[in-house]
């Protein structure tokens, strides 16, 4: 997912025939989020994805007295040593397919020489997945309609290379035969659905979720993957499916971007699912209809038709509508 601009756009070089200075690329921040989603996913995937637990359990004790205290820092340390591999192997999953998603459009941007960012990756210790993804910024305007839709479908393309694989090797090492519990489900994706009946997953049926106590490292990975990818390809502003559909249809985007919208809050009310509220209000804000390109008029050819149509398939292979299913 990108934010589009670093600065204040304009559609031409204006009238002295310059473009606006280019700002330089910030380091810090970015080592600095990244180090910070690097805990916050180790941590969920410590918790085993519960990351709620511990944390009201050393809140609790702070209420009550210093020896309460002192126990729950032990187990927190305990839990540590015993998941710490659960952690590290999700960690490294799931920030691998984050990294090389936001590569494919950092490098073509490079490319086509124009100004982006670092990757900013998004930590989020307090959900079940540690993070929000990973965004990039850059200077748009100076792309025109087919560099921009090269930049857009880089990164899908790319994330999927490394997401599929680890979403494959997590759903082959599942068991649904063992009790369920933990309170949230994860629902699977039309993708991952298929991968579980070719690998015969036991106990799997169409439409079962996986539940807290039976995730794994790879399988969690590769359906965050999977999901981020999939809400990426939604044809809307400037997420890459919104760089998609626009360079391939024009305005005709804004329109296509717009019903997408009323259809997904349609979709929440009628199933009464609000998972995805702050996504679409943060939508709404930011806007559903992409700028125009440096020049619009590029032609595209048949190859990258092809493939940016095809693309528009990846949000209902990948996206698992519900998300969750509370228990």
């Amino acid at each position: 997912m990108r934010q589009h601009d670093l600065s204040d756009a304009q559609e031409d070089p204006g009238d002295f025939g310059v473009w606006p200075p280019v700002r330089r690329r910030r380091v810090m921040l970015p080592v600095i989020l990244f180090l910070l989603t690097c805990m916050s996913t180790f941590w969920v995937g410590v918790t085993k994805w519960n990351p709620f637990g511990p944390i009201e359990q050393l809140a609790g004790a702070f209420l009550q007295d210093e020896s309460f205290v002192a126990e729950s820092m032990m187990n927190l340390r305990l839990l540590i040593l015993e998941n710490w591999d659960s952690g590290l192997i999700y960690m490294t999953a799931v920030l691998l397919i984050l990294f090389v998603h936001e590569m494919g459009h950092f490098v073509g941007t490079l490319i086509y020489k124009v100004p982006a960012s670092l990757p900013f990756f998004l930590p989020f210790p307090l959900n079940p997945i540690g993070t929000l993804g990973a965004v990039i910024g850059m200077q748009g305007y100076i792309a025109d309609r087919k560099q921009i839709f090269d930049i857009g479908i880089a990164g899908p393309i790319a994330g999927l290379v490394v997401a599929v694989p680890i979403a494959w090797f997590g759903v082959a090492q599942l068991d649904l035969t063992t009790q369920p519990y933990g309170g949230i489900g994860f629902r699977l994706p039309l993708v991952m659905q298929w991968f579980a009946e070719s690998s015969q997953v036991p106990g799997y049926s169409a439409g079962k979720v996986v539940w807290l106590n039976q995730l794994n490292p790879l399988f969690v990975a590769g359906w965050v993957g999977m999901l981020i990818t999939g809400l990426n390809m939604m044809p809307v502003g400037q997420l890459d499916g919104g760089h998609v559909t626009y360079t391939l249809f024009g305005k005709t985007a804004h329109v296509i971007a717009r019903l997408t919208l009323v259809f997904a809050i349609a979709f929440m009310v009628y199933h009464q699912s609000f998972m995805l509220v702050i996504m679409v209000v943060l939508l709404l804000l930011v806007g559903t209809d992409h700028p125009p390109t440096r020049d619009d008029r590029v032609a595209l050819g048949p190859v990258r038709w092809t493939l940016g149509v095809t693309s528009l398939v990846i949000p209902i292979l990948c996206f698992p509508p519900l998300i969750f299913k509370l228990n």
